[in-house]
């Protein structure tokens, strides 16, 4: 096992496209980190620079203590697995697995050995005389999977291995995967554009955006204390719903205004100043580009979650709305809606919801989860 560090890594494309730009990150020894984002985020961009087969442009790359930049990736010991799972197709299961370790010349029954052992881990014994065109699309992950397991690597690189399967084995192999952590303890790096993979396998999670990496955090901080409107907008499903409007003051009391929304501000435990502030230090596991950042701006974006827009009597009401769609889907119900000033938010109300399109939905806000973005910098001002 080692840990994995990237140390300003800069990925650029003959064209000047950036593949990624002054990439810091930390991977603990035993770790499972995910790398999260849209296409052309550069999430694989820095895991092949990880894996050797993309030179790194600028920055260092270390693996454990060692500084491996310019180490060939045969020699990096490191096991990759690919979204193909480039199985040989004439040979059986036992053989794809054991494949690798005949290629490095190890004994006979040290090989028999630790394909045992993973084909028992990832339940393909009854498998192993088989031959790829005979498994399943699950089946095949698994043995890609088991492929790799079995050198005993360094470290795992995994890169979006889920994507061809179907919704339901992917739940399934996504289990298996967090399980196969746990039991090898060993540090693995994740690519995906699934943020449910993302939030429901990673230790930790690195959101990159535009080959920057915005925030690094467990999953449930970046859910629900964003750094940037960038990474609120990434996390979560539905996305949180965004009113533009500008800051102010009125009897004393911080206020957002909006076109259709108007809402006193209570200051929360992660409260910052809005004018030349300076936030405090953040702990180590919410890591954003800069920590150091001003709001000098009025201008803001209120941000809340589907399931923080509470339906509520008229009188109580921040937002009187009316339903478009309505999503029944048994243990809750998606409520798309429509605001005075024509934006369409989205609410989620736990089990059935009793509403129809046309139907008039007063809403309140959960005054405890709002969230506030800086309209020019995009970093989260509370």
């Amino acid at each position: 096992m080692a840990s994995i560090t990237l140390e300003g890594v800069t990925r650029i494309y003959d064209g000047g496209v950036v593949g990624v730009r002054d990439l810091d990150l930390d991977v603990s020894d035993g770790e499972f980190m995910v790398l999260v984002g849209a296409s052309g985020s550069g999430k694989s961009t820095a895991l092949r620079a990880v894996a050797g087969l993309e030179p790194v442009t600028s920055g260092r790359i270390r693996i454990g203590a060692h500084d491996v930049t310019d180490v060939p990736p045969q020699a990096r010991d490191l096991a990759m697995v690919f979204q193909n799972y480039a199985l040989y197709p004439h040979l059986t299961v036992r053989e794809n697995l054991g494949f690798g370790l005949e290629m490095r010349r190890l004994p006979r029954a040290e090989i028999a050995r630790r394909v045992a052992d993973v084909a028992r881990a990832l339940a393909l014994d009854d498998l192993l005389a088989r031959r790829p065109a005979a498994l399943s699309g699950g089946q095949r992950q698994r043995v890609a999977l088991g492929r790799a397991i079995v050198r005993e690597p360094r470290a795992f690189l995994l890169d979006e291995p889920l994507s061809n399967l179907d919704a339901q084995l992917r739940v399934q192999t996504r289990a298996e995967l967090v399980r196969l952590h746990r039991q090898l303890g060993t540090t693995m790096l994740y690519v995906t554009h699934d943020q449910v993979e993302a939030m429901t396998m990673g230790q930790r999670i690195a959101l990159l955006h535009a080959g920057r990496l915005q925030q690094v955090a467990p999953p449930l901080t970046l859910y629900h204390r964003p750094a940037t409107r960038t990474v609120a907008a990434a996390i979560g499903s539905p996305p949180m719903n965004f009113f533009p409007g500008t800051l102010g003051t009125e009897a004393g009391t911080r206020l957002f205004q909006g076109a259709s929304l108007r809402i006193p501000l209570e200051p929360g435990p992660d409260a910052l100043p809005v004018t030349g502030a300076t936030p405090a230090p953040r702990a180590a596991d919410d890591h954003a580009r800069s920590d150091t950042r001003t709001f000098a701006s009025p201008d803001v974006e209120l941000g809340i979650r589907p399931e923080h827009l509470l339906p509520c009597a008229e009188s109580d009401a921040d937002l009187r709305c009316t339903a478009s769609v309505v999503e029944a889907l048994g243990a809750e119900t998606l409520v798309h809606a429509l605001t005075p000033d024509a934006r369409t938010l989205v609410v989620r109300i736990p089990g059935p919801a009793g509403i129809n399109p046309g139907d008039r939905v007063p809403l309140r806000f959960d005054r405890a989860r709002l969230h506030l973005f800086d309209r020019t910098t995009g970093e989260r001002v509370a």
